[in-house]
């Protein structure tokens, strides 16, 4: 079982900044990939991006985004940069222990709000 809490969310204007952090507990972080999602009221969930060893991104972050990871603080961060009120939603982190990124192989964190003002 792996526990997963998220912070760094908050109310910010566009153009601003913000890191989120994700801090796992319970088991060997350092062989989990991990990813973060975004849910906007109304609409789907999104990847945004994920980390194994090189992280990888979803189209729309367009290199305003990064994803790194300490293994020895078994935390996994997601930095924001431009943010625009297009990415408010909740952000949520998983861990991937099973064979996919279904639910049933995935940890979830409880997820941290962003709210990008214009």
């Amino acid at each position: 079982q792996v526990q997963l809490v998220e912070s760094g969310g908050g109310l910010v204007q566009a153009g601003g900044s913000l890191r989120l952090s994700c801090a796992a507990s319970g088991r060997t972080f350092s062989s989990l990939p991990m990813r973060w999602f975004r849910q906007a009221p109304g609409k789907e969930r999104e990847v945004v991006g994920t980390i194994m060893w090189e992280p990888y991104y979803g189209d729309f972050v367009k290199g305003r985004f990064t994803i790194s990871r300490d293994n020895a603080k078994n935390t996994v961060y997601l930095q924001m940069n431009s943010l625009k009120p297009e990415d408010t939603a909740v952000y949520y982190c998983a861990a991937r222990f099973g064979g996919s990124w279904s639910e049933r192989d995935v940890y979830w964190g409880q997820g941290t709000q962003v709210t990008v003002s214009s």
